[in-house]
């Protein structure tokens, strides 16, 4: 029988790990946003965890995974029960590409997301916690967000391309 260890990440969702037989480890955040995360890391106590690997899936791609490896549910059962109403705390990692790469942070009202906030930008293995807006974000750093699951899903599409998807009123058809 495997040791699953399941942690509960507030504001976030429920974080389950177990070790492989060939000493590896594997994960699963299972955020509260409907989303999940699957990430594997050697488990090196000699150092720093090597090999480390993040896949994110949407809701129907993570119950078709657990399907796939003959899984249940659970999961999304045991998510449901540490929901707060209204609240999505998610990370976002910065990628070289991403719009956000390079640039201070800025305040996300004045780029037409209000009530969002940044918690913290993690970098390595430190945190800044409520970074100003001139903080510069870097590939490699990791968004801690708060708000509501649209505004960080408009936020996430923002820090990846620039561009804030609004609503054209009085466009003219076709066009």
């Amino acid at each position: 029988m495997v040791d699953v260890r399941r942690v509960k990440l507030p504001g976030v969702g429920v974080l389950h790990t177990f070790i492989t037989d060939d000493g590896g480890k594997v994960g699963v955040i299972a955020h509260r946003s409907g989303h999940s995360d699957l990430i594997t890391f050697a488990d090196d106590e000699g150092g720093p965890d090597a090999a480390k690997v993040s896949l994110r899936l949407n809701e129907d791609e993570a119950h078709t995974l657990a399907e796939l490896l003959g899984g249940t549910q659970i999961t999304e059962s045991l998510t449901a029960l540490d929901q707060i109403p209204g609240l999505s705390i998610d990370w976002f990692t910065v990628d070289y590409e991403d719009h956000i790469a390079g640039q201070p942070l800025g305040n996300p009202a004045d780029r037409g997301i209000a009530g969002l906030t940044v918690v913290a930008v993690v970098r390595g293995e430190s945190a800044n916690p409520a970074p100003a807006a001139d903080f510069k974000v870097f590939p490699g750093d990791t968004l801690v967000v708060a708000g509501s699951p649209e505004k960080v899903a408009k936020a996430f599409a923002f820090f990846r391309t620039g561009e804030l998807k609004s609503k054209t009123v009085n466009a003219p058809p076709g066009g």
